[in-house]
């Protein structure tokens, strides 16, 4: 790989409204020029939890242009080739995913849901919290792996790796 590629990452969840959307914008603040981060769902609910852009707005994250969708707009001709598709959801992971042009490596980080139903707001911002933390600490060890010194194949064992960490 050329030292200035740039690394297209599709980060997958069902309904793309929150553990997803908040791997993207986590990837491309911290990844900026090494990686492109892109997210979808395999059904997604088309709009983003309140929370997710809650927690984003928190942390200075630039929301705009963020949306739910669909995984089927990685599998045209114009889609952007992808390099790593990521499941953070369990769900997605055991979906027969689509072809993705480009034959991108995988992995799956089993994020908890923060937007499923709990007994107070107070733990649902708990949970949030807590996956907002979790994917920025693999996505910190991600974009701090010496890329340019890595074929897509080294990338993709270190992606597993890293799949295992708290």
């Amino acid at each position: 790989m050329p030292a200035n590629h740039q690394f297209n990452v599709l980060f997958l969840c069902t309904g793309n409204s929150a553990r997803s959307i908040l791997a993207e914008a986590l990837m491309n603040r911290w990844g900026k020029g090494k990686f492109k981060a892109y997210s979808a769902g395999s059904n997604p609910k088309g709009e983003i939890h309140p929370k997710t852009i809650e927690i984003l707005n928190k942390n200075h994250f630039n929301t705009t242009g963020c949306r739910s969708k669909s995984w089927d707009e990685f599998t045209g001709a114009d889609a952007p080739e992808i390099d790593f598709i990521i499941t953070v959801c369990s769900s997605a992971a055991n979906e027969t995913c689509p072809i993705i042009p480009g034959n991108p490596a995988s992995a799956h980080w089993d994020i908890a849901d923060p937007a499923r139903q709990f007994d107070s707001e107070e733990d649902q911002d708990k949970a949030f919290l807590t996956a907002f933390m979790e994917l920025d600490q693999r996505i910190q060890l991600l974009i701090d792996l010496p890329s340019e010194k890595l074929d897509k194949i080294a990338l993709h064992e270190h992606i597993h790796k890293i799949s295992d960490q708290k």
